[in-house]
């Protein structure tokens, strides 16, 4: 029985989807006016593997991760390259597309970008209106009334009357209280005319919390069951996100009864350099692509699925080696079990075998990665010790759960000696193969001329370039990169 840790309710609670089989996912997506950090590339991995387990269990899954495509930082940069805010913004989607196919991440059922959801943004702002719950200030933005929304502080815990207490409402500001935000921005008259858009109350451009309301009701519904962003969404834009929406769903008044706008609220935690969030304000992010150079993809994840999902976890070139070590594991499990093929296999398998038994119970408790990583490791430490026939069925079963989190996909052979990282980078993947297996070939010759020592001389100093070999029986000798 699946369990997810609500931060709604600040508890796990036992998974009961809204329609029988059925669940509907939002995730907060990418402002696109750069390119992807690995503080997104958690955010994308956490919930595709969410999605991943949902589906592994029956569950027909719709999923949504939107797309900012307008605001601020993106007009900036668009000035100073100046380029057109599409011409920008399209070539960093498309390169946002090229990450996330690198790490193997599953396609969302659908990406709404924010510029194509004006009409639907405007129409809740509307409503907004109507219920008494926003304003148009004397700048002409459109502002949220955080004080008439009684609910507000549920998700963060936070009481209205300690949130910027003492402060006054800025010289120039419309805003009738500092607590208020804004849901449509007043165009100014040194603004492009790409980044304004007609409405009721003047041209302009909707703010950044209203996005993610109108695209996940209008693709969702005004009630569904996930919606999932980093830590730092959980205040101010995910409690900006329920007010807005409930609020123009009931005005000021939501009964008891009334189903809330989103049931489970999931968080994970940041990627931490040198004890502070990864981000690109603090100027301390690394680059999915830069990072790629370096690191298989599958090291990437495995990375990520160290952690728990709603633990921050430290990022440093020694974790991701450990990594990488801990995938060199499994691989070689697999690539010494004669007579191992990796197969097709539905669903997890025998829901009776005591290994998927442990992973699945694992992944059920607000999926426990960590804990399913654990399985594996005592799933390929049973495989060293297994012989025959056995042997080869429990490899089956350490590819297939891996599977289900996407890793140990690839040939391990393949993984092992490093081919992805030699097509992606040449220049920083040390010896090539034919070099190595030249040097292997010579070291042969040694051994049968019984010149131990030059054998010894030749693996010691394949070692020292992070070449590993390993003599198996019949006299073959194989190697992989450490």
């Amino acid at each position: 029985m699946l369990q997810i840790y609500n931060t709604l309710s600040r508890s796990k609670e036992v998974f009961k989807p809204i329609t029988p089989r059925h669940v509907s996912i939002y995730v907060c997506g990418m402002t696109v006016y750069d390119y992807c950090h690995l503080g997104h590339a958690r955010v994308m991995i956490v919930f595709d593997i969410v999605v991943r387990w949902l589906m592994t269990l029956g569950y027909e899954v719709n999923y949504v991760r939107n797309i900012t495509d307008i605001d601020d930082k993106i007009i900036q940069r668009a000035l100073e390259n100046k380029e057109s805010i599409l011409a920008l913004t399209n070539r960093f989607i498309t390169a946002m597309h090229v990450d996330s196919d690198h790490l193997g991440l599953l396609q969302p059922n659908h990406e709404p970008r924010a510029t194509d959801f004006i009409a639907p943004m405007q129409g809740m702002i509307s409503r907004l209106i109507d219920q008494q719950l926003a304003y148009q200030g004397d700048d002409g933005d459109i502002n949220f009334s955080v004080r008439s929304f009684p609910k507000y502080g549920q998700l963060s815990g936070k009481a209205i009357d300690d949130l910027n207490a003492g402060e006054r409402v800025a010289i120039g500001s419309g805003k009738r209280d500092p607590l208020d935000f804004v849901l449509w921005k007043s165009a100014k008259p040194e603004e492009p005319s790409d980044t304004r858009w007609k409405s009721p109350w003047g041209e302009g451009r909707p703010g950044w919390h209203i996005e993610c309301s109108a695209m996940s009701c209008d693709l969702l519904g005004q009630h569904f069951d996930i919606h999932g962003g980093g830590a730092d969404l959980q205040f101010p834009h995910h409690e900006n996100e329920i007010a807005q929406s409930e609020g123009a769903i009931y005005g000021q008044n939501r009964k008891p009864l009334d189903p809330p706008f989103v049931n489970y609220w999931m968080h994970n935690g940041h990627i931490r350099v040198n004890k502070e969030k990864m981000s690109k304000s603090l100027g301390n992010f690394f680059l999915i692509r830069d990072v790629l150079e370096q690191f298989d993809p599958e090291v990437i994840r495995f990375f990520m699925l160290k952690a728990h999902y709603r633990s921050p976890i430290n990022f440093s070139d020694s974790q991701l080696e450990e990594a990488r070590a801990g995938l060199n594991r499994l691989y070689t499990a697999l690539v010494q079990t004669p007579g191992f093929v990796a197969k097709k296999m539905n669903g997890l398998g025998d829901p009776a075998n005591a290994w998927v038994m442990r992973f699945t119970a694992a992944m059920n408790d607000d999926f426990n990665t960590p804990e399913a990583l654990a399985v594996l490791f005592d799933l390929a430490s049973e495989i060293n010790r297994a012989q025959g026939a056995e042997r080869v069925i429990l490899a089956q079963h350490l590819h297939h759960l891996a599977g289900v989190l996407n890793f140990l996909q690839g040939d391990p052979t393949a993984f092992l000696q490093g081919e992805t990282l030699v097509q992606q980078n040449p220049d920083s993947a040390g010896l090539s193969a034919e070099l190595i297996e030249t040097q292997i070939a010579a070291r042969s010759a040694a051994k049968v001329a019984r010149d131990f020592t030059q054998a010894d001389t030749i693996r010691q100093r394949l070692l020292a370039q992070g070449i590993v070999l390993e003599d198996q029986a019949g006299g073959v000798t194989t190697w992989r990169r450490a």
